[in-house]
Parts: C-alpha cells; structure tokens; sequence
C-alpha cells in the first residue's frame, strides 16, 4: 500500500475502505434521488468527505494520501456497488486533483488549501486563452464535466493563443466561482454525475495556474515538492483509465446483488418454472455473468498492477506497455457490461420500472461504456496495431 505521511487524526487506508463498505447501503439508498434531481445527494457527498474519499489523490503535505492504483480500483469497486454515476464523479475528482499535482506548487497551495476542496477536469481543449499581464485571460466552454455542481476547482484544457506563436494545448486551473454552469445535462445514462457545461467569459487565471498539456500526458511534473512523488510519474490517460476501470466491476458486482435479492420465489413467465432458481436456463445466465464479472474484476487490478509497478520502478513505458493497460480497460468494460446485460435480462419484466435498481445500473454502464476512454473496440483495435507494428493512431496512450 503506497501510503505516506498521514496525520495522526487521519484515518488509514484501510480504515477508509473499511468505513466506505460500511457506507455501500446508505449511499445506494441515494441513487434513485440522485438521478432524479441529476446530481449527487448532499448527504452522500458529506459522507463521502468524512470518509475521505476526496483526499485519495491529494498530495500528502495537505492531509492527501497519494494512493496508488490499486487502492482506487478497490474503492472505485465499492463505490460501484453504491451506485454507477457517484462512482464515476469522484473518480473524476481523482483524476482531477492528480493532474493539479503536476502544477507549480503556488498554485497548488491555492486549490489543496480550498476547504473540503473537489476539483471536476475537461480534459478535452476547448475555447481559447490569451495572455496578459501576470496571466492569461480565458473564453469558452466545455462539456461533460461531471461533479460541476458539487466542486470548488475546475481544470480544464483550452488553447492558448499567443502573438507570432502556434496555437499551444494547455491546462488551466480555474475556481467554480469564475465559470457559469449551463444546467443541459438531461441524459438517458449518468444523470446523477451532474456533467453539465461550464462557461468562461473573460476569466484572468494567474500564470501560475497554467502548465502545457504536453506536460500532463507525459507527464512532466512542473511541481517541485511534488517531483518525488511515486503517483505522478505515470502517463496521464494511464492513471486516470486505471483508476476509473473499478466503476464498471463494482456495478456488474451491483447489478449481481440485485438480481439474487429478488429471485426467490420469482417464477419465468409462460413456463412451467414456478421459481427461477430451479431453471437450467438460469443457472447457465448466473454463471455466465458471474465469469464475466470475475474476468473484468482481473483486468482492473491487472491494469493497475502494472500501472503501480512502472511507477514504484520508475522505468520508462513500452508503447506495448501502454496500450496493454487502454486495452485491459477496454475488456473490463466489455466484460462488465455483458455480465449486467445478462442480469438484466434475466430479471424479467418487473425490472424495467424505476424503482428497481438494475435498470439503472444497465443504463449508466451503457452510458459509461460510449465514452471514448472505455470502448472495448478502440481500445482493443489500439493494442492489436502495436502487436501488429504499427504506430498507435491516437495521442491518448
């Protein structure tokens, strides 16, 4: 476990897995309202802050624990089981709050410092900065960003515009405060996550609150204090895809629970099976999805495992290497969406009405399962063009 530096007062890593499975039932009594109201219950972002869930990425100098991987995959497992679309939001904080990491400490001591703080990211450059004294002065919009309406921060991507220079891709760190929030996030999938459209007009950012993308997907850490820590020598798209893989096991493992939870005495329609337990038809289903789940759960921690090694060792990534963890991601999706498919389908008519929790979870894998880090094809087709020799086509690697 690659934990250092906690305060007395804070919890362990343990602990904090300890209390989260503890918290699993509370937080899933919260989903429905969650996707009701399209974004996180207060109550479960209040437990979760208590749990310390939003530290898990934060440099240790500020009460963080610098997780490795593999402690994110457990957790983002539980937080799964709770619910998809809370999963994924502070996921996204974490990836967010490791990519504030890279920025130069000043900056840093602003954002880490904020109370309670949760950064939301759009790491896709949108809109346009422009430099002027002391900064740059920042216009546009960007989509997607989930946990908007519960965060303090935003890193965002954006191109800077500068007189006889290229258009340069960088990263911005920019208070919620400064951004207008469009509220146009009504979607079929991930409602709760809350990823509306966040809107700069005429935002000064500080030149310190600025690092060229190029240095995040390498990464090249523009912080000092945080130069040896273990975490932030991996690629970017590498530590955020790992890190999030766990969602898509915990709902598969959410979506298992919620099927034996009502098969009892629940018979099949139009057969002669009085209790579906007794059907071969069922057995082979159960059996089939739990391999699947099982099979997905392995290309999580084998994602992070060599994630986590290449970072304790320092050694420099094979493009193999790297499309080997895009593609254990890629399986993992594929595997945890076709286990839930399963479940859903074996769980019958009743299941599509709201009040059942398996129609959501199949819902918001399907939605998590469109985003491009996660497409089981791009991902794959990546891996088998370096096994073929070929160059990857895509920068995200």
């Amino acid at each position: 476990m690659s934990i250092t530096g906690t305060s007395q007062n804070q919890p362990t890593i343990e602990e904090l897995k300890s209390s989260l499975a503890e918290l699993v039932p509370v937080l899933r009594e919260k989903a429905a309202w969650s996707e009701e109201n399209r974004r996180i219950h207060e109550d479960s972002i209040r437990a979760l802050r208590d749990a310390g869930i939003f530290k898990l990425r934060m440099p240790t100098r500020f009460g963080g624990y610098e997780a490795d991987t593999k402690t994110l995959v457990d957790v983002a497992i539980d937080l799964g089981r709770a619910d998809g679309a809370l999963a994924w939001t502070m996921s996204t904080y974490w990836i967010a709050s490791w990519i504030v990491g890279l920025f130069p400490d000043e900056a840093q001591e602003e954002v880490f410092t904020t109370e309670d703080v949760r950064i939301c990211g759009a790491v896709s450059p949108s809109g346009a900065c422009v430099p002027v004294e002391g900064g740059y002065l920042l216009n546009g919009s960007w989509h997607f960003v989930s946990g908007a309406l519960h965060s303090n921060w935003q890193e965002l991507a954006t191109i800077l515009l500068r007189p006889g220079a290229e258009p340069e891709p960088v990263i911005l760190a920019v208070p919620m405060s400064s951004l207008e929030i469009v509220d146009d996030w009504h979607t079929s999938g991930m409602a709760a996550s809350g990823s509306v459209t966040t809107v700069a007009k005429d935002v000064f950012v500080p030149e310190s609150h600025m690092i060229p993308l190029a240095s995040a997907i390498r990464p090249n850490s523009m912080s000092k204090l945080n130069a040896d820590g273990t975490i932030w020598r991996s690629p970017t798209i590498l530590a955020g895809s790992a890190a999030t893989v766990g969602i898509l096991v915990g709902m598969a493992k959410a979506a298992r629970e919620a099927f034996f939870e009502k098969m009892p005495g629940r018979p099949i329609r139009y057969t002669d099976y009085e209790h579906q337990a007794e059907a071969p038809v069922t057995h082979i289903q159960v059996g089939t999805a739990v391999m699947k789940t099982e099979q997905a759960e392995y290309h999580a921690y084998h994602a992070a495992a060599l994630v986590d090694a290449k970072a304790a060792s320092g050694e420099p990534w094979t493009i193999e290497e790297r499309a080997r963890v895009r593609a254990d991601e890629g399986w993992a999706t594929k595997l945890a969406k076709e286990a839930v498919e399963i479940f859903a389908s074996a769980s019958g008519g009743s299941s599509i009405y709201k009040h059942e929790p398996i129609q959501r979870i199949h819902r918001d894998l399907h939605a998590i399962s469109v985003h491009p880090m996660f497409s089981p094809d791009s991902n794959t087709e990546t891996y088998g063009r370096v096994l073929c020799g070929l160059e990857p086509n895509t920068m995200f690697i």
